[in-house]
């Protein structure tokens, strides 16, 4: 008998599940969206945040190449203009403890272009490695019962209409809809949790400058331990010898959409260093913003009941605040999950199979969510957020122990980094080397300045139109 699988969304989570569904053996796999997808790597209207930097770290691009085997995803998105960048040696990060310094050893690396380029390689990939079809549509709907899912309904010009479904696998992102259409189905008390900074995002695209092309990606983090709103900035590589430059501001520290401002927005941070660098670079768009960045945890993984047919998976399950860079890994991981339980066998009919994907879904979202949210909540006039307790508030004094020493710690960095990228749990800032190079702290003086090569002091100064 065919199977059919629906895959409700055509972004990084939608197809990276399609790429699995098909290779698990479904006989037929329709992925529906709402935009007319592009033909290459341009920006699209349901993908509020597609502007902004995007980073993927290694752990997530790890997991994308296990779903797409053979397909050298990581040398397609370096020959479409995507650049590598290893942390321990390829940026410049002021953290709240102070600037990391950089080391000649290897490390976790990430890639950096615009996040429309990792969409439109990856959807390529897809279609040409395995037989998936895209079809534009609006889904307003589940059809079938509490029991089972038995399809999607789609809006049509002339009345909806419904498609049938072996198994629907709702990845419609951060404006999804699953907990209506679970309430259509008689499956009430989805248990939500939304916390929200207030972040802003705005973003403007510069031509790397002569002379610039090899410039490390520069962070300017925001530091959540000073009782005032976030405030950050970020230069990151992109392609097409482009800088996406990316500044964040929370509720009361919100950066501004005109030119004039953004760049003062740069140089009245902690440090400087954006500003000076933008000051001298072309523009080449004009500012865009988003407020679109509150962190979003549907747990369906709690639900009594379930029903069979229904998987949900990346941001319609986990949404987080872009600033932490989380979003594409974790959609990921969820692919991941839903390939490793496909794996098991009974195809994608199999008893409980959607019950077991959304609780695997959940659990590897759960560390990336620990993250953004123990942060944003320090931040004030957060919505949402509690105060953190007493375990939690020994756990930061640990990490922020852990940070400073690794402003100065190749073993504290090292940790800070596997965490951060991840590519292994948050355990491991616990492991004997990481609290011994915790207790040890940096054994280095604290770098007052960035850590910039002789070269790269030349070509800021060649940039700097500030007089800062």
């Amino acid at each position: 008998m065919s199977r059919r699988a629906v895959v409700i969304g055509a972004g990084l989570a939608g197809m990276l599940a399609a790429a699995v569904l098909s290779r698990a053996g479904a006989d037929e796999v329709i992925v529906l969206d709402r935009d007319e997808l592009p033909d290459g790597p341009e920006h699209r209207k349901g993908l509020p945040q597609g502007r902004h930097a995007h980073l993927l770290m290694a752990g997530g691009l790890d997991a994308m190449e296990e779903l797409l085997p053979g397909a050298g995803l990581r040398g397609r998105l370096l020959a479409a203009g995507a650049h590598e960048i290893p942390l321990s040696s390829g940026m410049l990060a002021l953290t709240p403890e102070g600037w990391l310094r950089r080391w000649r050893r290897e490390g976790p690396a990430m890639v950096t272009c615009s996040r429309a380029l990792v969409d439109w390689v990856v959807r390529a990939t897809v279609r040409e490695r395995v037989p998936v079809e895209i079809r534009r549509a609006a889904v307003v709907g589940l059809t079938g019962s509490a029991g089972r899912v038995r399809g999607v309904r789609i809006a049509a010009p002339g009345g909806d209409t419904d498609l049938e479904a072996d198994l629907v696998v709702d990845a419609s992102g951060r404006g999804t809809r699953i907990t209506g259409w679970l309430d259509g189905l008689g499956l009430t008390g989805v248990e939500e949790r939304a916390v929200d900074s207030g972040l802003v995002n705005a973003s403007r695209v510069y031509r790397v400058p002569d002379g610039a092309e090899r410039w490390p990606l520069t962070i300017v983090q925001a530091n959540p331990y000073v009782s005032r709103p976030a405030r950050s900035a970020m230069v990151m590589p992109i392609e097409g010898g482009r800088w996406l430059v990316s500044c964040g501001g929370s509720r009361g520290g919100e950066p501004p959409a005109d030119p004039a401002g953004f760049l003062r927005y740069t140089l009245d941070l902690p440090d400087p260093i954006v500003g000076r660098l933008i000051s001298g670079a072309e523009p080449l768009s004009d500012v865009h913003l988003s407020r679109s960045t509150s962190n979003v945890r549907r747990y369906l993984e709690r639900m009594p009941r379930w029903p069979e047919g229904l998987a949900v998976l990346g941001d319609a399950l986990a949404t987080f605040n872009p600033a932490y860079g989380h979003g594409m890994s974790v959609a990921a991981f969820g692919a991941r999950v839903l390939g490793r339980e496909l794996g098991r066998g009974g195809g994608i009919g199999a008893p409980g199979l959607g019950r077991r994907v959304v609780r695997g879904a959940a659990r590897a979202a759960d560390p990336a969510w620990a993250m953004a949210v123990g942060q944003d909540v320090l931040y004030p006039d957060v919505r949402g957020g509690t105060p953190p307790g007493v375990g939690e508030r020994v756990m930061t004094a640990y990490t922020r122990r852990l940070a400073k020493a690794a402003t100065g710690s190749y073993a504290a960095a090292s940790a800070m980094w596997d965490v951060t990228s991840l590519r292994t749990p948050p355990g491991r800032m616990f492991r004997p080397s990481a609290i011994l190079a915790a207790l040890a702290g940096s054994p280095l003086p604290p770098s007052v300045e960035p850590p910039l090569t002789t070269g790269e002091r030349e070509i800021l100064r060649g940039l700097d139109r500030t007089g800062v």
